[in-house]
C-alpha cells in the first residue's frame, strides 16, 4: 500500500502474522529513509531497502508490543552489514521498556518465530521534535494501549503514524493488566482531535483514516 506523503514516498508493509503496518518513509531525492514499527520479517524488509537503494537512518516505535517491535533486532543487525551502519532506534516513552524486555517471551505464547527483545538508542518524550530526512515529526505521548505509547505527527505534511491508538472506527485494545480505555479517548480528543480534521492516521492495523472521519463516525469519539 502506498500513502501520499508530500516531498517523501509512503510504503506500508504488512509484517508479522498480525499484519501489523510497518511504514516505510523515504526521500527520492537522497535514498535515506525511516521505517515505524518493524515488527517482524526482519529479511523482508532488509530486502525491500537494498531493492529500492535506500539507506535506513532512522526506526521509530510507537509501542513496545512485540508486532510492532519484535523485528528491531534483526534488522538492525542486517543492516549493519548491508549498509555498514545499524540505524538509530528512537521511541516510545521509557513506561514501555518492560514489554521491549519481553518481546522473545510474548512471541513463544504465540508460537512465532524471529522476534527478539528490542532495545532502543534514546526514548522519547511528550511534545519532543524530530527532524527526519527534512522533515519534523512531533511526539505525542498517549497511554492506555501501552503506558509508553506515543504518534509521531508530521504536521506539515498533514499525517500521523498512531500505532494502535486509534484505528477506522475503533480504538486500541486496553483490555491488558497496564491498560486505561478512559486515558486512552481522552489522550485522543485531547491531543489527536485538535490537530486538524484532515490529518490523515495510519494505524498499526488495516486501513488508513483521517481525524475527521473518525471525530464523526468512530463510536468510542462520541460525546454523550
Amino acid at each position: 500500500m502506498h500513502l501520499a506523503y508530500p516531498g517523501m514516498q509512503l510504503r506500508v508493509i504488512p509484517v508479522t502474522a498480525f499484519r501489523q503496518n510497518c511504514s516505510l518513509v523515504w526521500s527520492p531525492d537522497t535514498g535515506q529513509a525511516f521505517l515505524v514499527d518493524p515488527g517482524g520479517d526482519a529479511e523482508t524488509l532488509a530486502r525491500i531497502l537494498e531493492q529500492a537503494g535506500l539507506t535506513l537512518d532512522t526506526i521509530l516505535l510507537t509501542h513496545g508490543h512485540l508486532d510492532h517491535a519484535g523485528g528491531v533486532a534483526p534488522l538492525c543487525r542486517i543492516l549493519a552489514q548491508t549498509q555498514g551502519k545499524a540505524p538509530r532506534v528512537l521511541g516510545p516513552q521509557k513506561q514501555d521498556a518492560f514489554l521491549l524486555a519481553s518481546i522473545a517471551e510474548q512471541a513463544k505464547h504465540f508460537g512465532l518465530e524471529g522476534l527478539e527483545n528490542a532495545t532502543v538508542d534514546a526514548y522519547t518524550t511528550d511534545g519532543q521534535t524530530l527532524e527526519l530526512l527534512g522533515r519534523t515529526l512531533r511526539v505525542l505521548h498517549i497511554p492506555g494501549h501501552t503506558p509508553g505509547h506515543v504518534a509521531y505527527v508530521d504536521e506539515a505534511a498533514r499525517i500521523a503514524f498512531v500505532g494502535d491508538i486509534l484505528f477506522r472506527g475503533t480504538i486500541g485494545r486496553t483490555d491488558f493488566a497496564y491498560g486505561n480505555g478512559p486515558q486512552l479517548v481522552q489522550g485522543i480528543r485531547e491531543k489527536l482531535l485538535p490537530l486538524g480534521d484532515d490529518i490523515v492516521i495510519m494505524p498499526g492495523h488495516g486501513g488508513s483514516s483521517t481525524l475527521g472521519a473518525e471525530r464523526a463516525d468512530n463510536p468510542f469519539l462520541r460525546v454523550g
